[in-house]
């Protein structure tokens, strides 16, 4: 894992981004349900798909919205969605991508990174918090709200 880069979403690497396998138990994680109830509210022209790629093979997935005029907070700049592939976990590679993320929102001129998740013995909050994330708070639906401060 030297070589790591994002690249756009594309028809090249949609598919491996969509065969991207999680490790048992995390599938139950891998889109809250909020998620689902609010993608009418995320236009496509504020989301940030992009493709973790180390050397030549999809290794995660990334989606981030930046939209400061988002009516929920929790959506103006936020990661949306991150799937590491199971068999290379805990190599850095999420915390690249969020740290891209991260990155890119500062660029756009925010001050905070939100992510909304549900708790769970195999959820991803210990990976969250253990990158600066905190808890602030739950949404309607009774998922974990957490931010960090860019």
């Amino acid at each position: 894992m030297t070589d790591l880069r994002l690249e756009p979403l594309s028809a090249t690497t949609i598919v491996a981004a969509n065969s991207l396998t999680l490790k048992p138990g995390q599938e139950q994680y891998a889109q809250p349900v909020s998620h689902s109830m609010w993608e009418s509210a995320v236009s496509q022209t504020t989301t940030w798909p992009r493709v973790v790629i180390d050397g030549d093979e999809v290794v995660g997935f990334i989606v981030g919205n930046f939209d400061a005029e988002a009516d929920q907070e929790e959506l103006r700049s936020c990661i949306w969605r991150l799937n590491v592939s199971g068999d290379v976990q805990g190599r850095g590679i999420g915390r690249f991508a969020v740290h891209a993320l991260a990155a890119e929102a500062r660029d756009r001129g925010f001050e905070r990174l939100t992510v909304i998740f549900e708790q769970g013995d195999d959820g991803p909050e210990p990976f969250f918090t253990a990158i600066g994330f905190e808890v602030v708070g739950e949404t309607p639906f009774g998922e974990s709200f957490a931010s960090i401060t860019l």
